[in-house]
């Protein structure tokens, strides 16, 4: 079982979401620790998995990737682990759940051309039935849930 999540390592990873790049030394003088104290803390929150990474944001469009999808997949029977495998091997693929539903899957892609949507989607064919919905807007962004504000269930 997880340990629970004190006020001190709850600002350590909200620091850390505002700004991934920010100095040891600005975090510890902002939890009121030591260097070391904050290192100390920030290593065991990575080791016991509560921060899994540290990322660049980028601006899809500005990389050339115009073209925003959603896409639902309803698998045939027994081709989710080779479907698995091969998605994983798309970088195009942003994100890929496992849903409930009418649907198995739904995959989240982002293309620079329509005809390379339509051509992945094409390929798709072949696992099962696929149903498309193209981002026109985004009204709220992704956005990582804000650990200070976060409610941990009692365990």
């Amino acid at each position: 079982m997880k340990r629970k999540l004190d006020n001190i390592d709850r600002k350590i990873i909200s620091l850390l979401q505002e700004n991934a790049r920010m100095t040891l030394k600005e975090i510890a003088s902002r939890i009121y620790l030591s260097s070391p104290a904050a290192s100390a803390r920030m290593e065991r929150l990575e080791k016991e998995g509560y921060i899994t990474g540290f990322h660049a944001s980028v601006n899809r469009e500005l990389m050339g990737y115009h073209i925003r999808a959603f896409i639902t997949l309803a698998l045939h029977a027994g081709l989710k682990e080779t479907f698995i495998r091969e998605v994983m091997q798309c970088p195009n693929v942003v994100e890929c759940n496992c849903i409930t539903g009418d649907y198995a899957l739904l995959l989240e892609v982002a293309y620079a051309k329509m005809e390379d949507l339509e051509k992945f989607v094409g390929g798709l064919q072949k696992y099962g039935k696929t149903r498309t919905q193209i981002v026109c807007a985004t009204a709220v962004a992704h956005r990582e849930l804000l650990a200070e504000q976060c409610v941990e269930l009692a365990g």
